[in-house]
């Protein structure tokens, strides 16, 4: 066995088992996102998606070859952390979250 296939052949199972990690990441996250309580953790959650899709991203830029990938990478890292700073300045002008609601 040369040293090429063994690359060849670890590179293959390192992104089967990549692909399954972020599977079982993503699914965990949607049941976050589902299950609640609060509208922080659905923020939240939808943060993690963001960076789970990044995750997807690039183990798909590794596995073709092709650094295009990189940029729509950065490009979905940026917009995602602009959509989670416009939730949270909703939540925080909405009054803080639905803590206060139970507290009440």
């Amino acid at each position: 066995m040369s040293l090429e296939t063994f690359a060849a052949g670890f590179l293959d199972i390192a992104l089967d088992v990549s692909f399954a990690i972020l599977g079982f990441a993503f699914l965990a996250t949607l049941l976050r996102i589902y299950r609640g309580p609060t509208l922080p953790d659905r923020v939240i959650g939808l943060d993690m998606l963001t960076a789970i899709a990044i995750g997807f991203i690039a183990v798909i830029g590794i596995d073709t070859g092709y650094t295009l990938y990189v940029d729509i990478a950065i490009a979905l890292g940026l917009v995602g952390f602009l959509a989670t700073v416009a939730f949270a300045r909703f939540i925080l002008a909405r009054g803080g979250g639905d803590d206060e609601e139970k507290a009440s």
